[in-house]
């Protein structure tokens, strides 16, 4: 059975740095996608960041240049670190995890319960 643990989330303020941890069980980071998806209140889910079997990682325009998506094949974990925060990255965070597919509109075979990051101006 797949369970997929984030943490590191919290409150914050604009500017200011997070680091997200997934840490899944039953399933191995290092050749499968995991990405992170985030949820504001009142909005849609939304992709942030992904990265691939190959490394290769993408992300939204909004994060791009400050958020950083990896991962430590040796400890089996997956990272999001999170730079200049703004208060429009309030949100959940779930870590999403699929052996095959990288993309949120094609559904993730795994999801965490999520880590709320909350960021104040």
């Amino acid at each position: 059975q797949v369970h997929l643990v984030e943490s590191g989330g919290g409150p914050v303020q604009a500017g200011g740095s997070l680091r997200l941890s997934c840490d899944p069980s039953g399933f191995s980071t290092f050749d499968s996608c995991m990405a992170w998806v985030r949820q504001a209140p009142g909005k849609e889910r939304d992709e942030v960041a992904f990265i691939n079997s190959d490394g290769g990682s993408n992300y939204a325009d909004s994060v791009k240049g400050r958020f950083t998506i990896s991962r430590d094949n040796d400890k089996n974990t997956l990272y999001l670190q999170m730079n200049d925060l703004k208060p429009e990255d309030t949100a959940m965070y779930y870590c999403a995890a699929d052996r095959w597919n990288c993309y949120y509109q094609h559904g993730f075979q795994y999801w965490g319960q999520g880590t709320q990051v909350t960021v104040s101006s």
